[in-house]
């Protein structure tokens, strides 16, 4: 093997470490939790951390090897919960929002560069999307376990009590990653 290939091989090892450890983080920000209709968790700042450090594209990969994780039953959902009972519930769809969120910074810092101010606009647009799929999600839900419930209802339920801690997450992520970048050549 050349040396460039040793040196390739390498970086995808390190890139599979953090996606791995990221991964980890956004599962035992989950743990975290308040109770609640939606449970109020760390969830998103542990995201927000990932997508921050990592970048779109293996940030992503870290939401998607934690819902793969709870998927297969390993309980990394809020209340130490797993399986796809979770992701089929109420909440579910915040959780597929997750991936959304990494989705959409993916592509938004490909498109338009990794400053800071794109960063925010991206991981905002992500929280957006997830609150959309996730509000949605939980509507037909609900409706179909308990009855009819109106979009204002879910979003004021599912949505609006998060907004200020969620924005506050944000921040705090984006000044941690910002400084850790500097100590960690990601």
């Amino acid at each position: 093997m050349s040396q460039s290939a040793a040196e390739t091989n390498r970086f995808a090892l390190r890139d599979l470490a953090f996606i791995g450890l990221f991964s980890v983080l956004i599962a035992v920000c989950s743990w975290i939790t308040i109770p609640g209709p939606v449970p109020f968790t760390l969830q998103t700042f542990g995201i927000f951390c990932a997508l921050g450090m990592l970048g779109g594209k293996r940030g992503t990969c870290s939401i998607l090897v934690y819902i793969l994780l709870g998927i297969i039953g390993i309980p990394v959902f809020s209340g130490f919960t797993g399986g796809v009972g979770q992701l089929l519930g109420m909440t579910g769809g915040y959780i597929v929002g997750f991936l959304l969120m990494g989705l959409l910074y993916w592509l938004v810092t490909r498109l338009a560069g990794t400053s800071l101010p794109v960063m925010i606009l991206a991981m905002l647009l992500g929280l957006a999307a997830c609150y959309a799929f996730g509000t949605a999600w939980f509507v037909q839900v609900y409706t179909q376990q308990k009855g009819a419930i109106t979009v204002m209802a879910a979003l004021g339920s599912c949505v609006f009590p998060f907004l200020i801690p969620d924005g506050i997450k944000l921040a705090l992520a984006l000044v941690l990653t910002k400084r850790l970048a500097k100590q960690f050549r990601l």
